[in-house]
């Protein structure tokens, strides 16, 4: 898993209308990058709609919301209208960016073990190093968490 000061690998990937986003072009601004396992499931739902909620919010921060997961962009764009989500979903169908973060890893479920996407939040800094980490996240409160830390790492600088 990518830890707080480790330089973030440049990477691209398609979003829901099947742009690419590529690091290179979005660095300079605070990025907050979350891994969530899979579409119009409960957490992911309410997780993608509290970010959705508090996007604002982190506008006037300077930051970009970016939600990854291994869903095709087709299934992001579904989501995004199902839900009126009005954040930047990631497709990672390769997993190459949840490899890159170490968030692909062995999971375990009622008594199954799969490889899957652990939960996870990374806020990335103007300079593209890793500020702050949260890896299995629970969905409760977690956007407030996240921008209280944004806020606190924005008054440090």
């Amino acid at each position: 898993m990518l830890e707080v000061g480790t330089q973030v690998p440049d990477f691209c990937l398609p979003n829901q209308d099947e742009e690419e986003i590529c690091f290179r072009d979005i660095k300079g601004r605070w990025i907050v990058l979350y891994f969530y396992p899979k579409d119009n499931t409960p957490g992911c739902t309410t997780e993608a709609c509290d970010f959705t909620a508090a996007e604002p919010d982190f506008r006037d921060l300077s930051a970009i919301i970016l939600g990854v997961s291994p869903d095709s962009p087709e299934k992001h764009r579904k989501f995004i209208d199902k839900k009126e989500l009005g954040i930047t979903l990631l497709a990672d169908e390769e997993k190459e960016l949840c490899n890159l973060f170490g968030i692909w890893q062995l999971k375990k479920f009622m008594g199954k073990e799969y490889m899957g996407v652990v939960r996870s939040t990374f806020i990335i800094d103007p300079d593209g190093k890793v500020a702050a980490t949260w890896t299995k996240v629970r969905v409760k409160n977690h956007v407030d968490d996240v921008k209280a830390k944004l806020e606190e790492l924005q008054q440090a600088q």
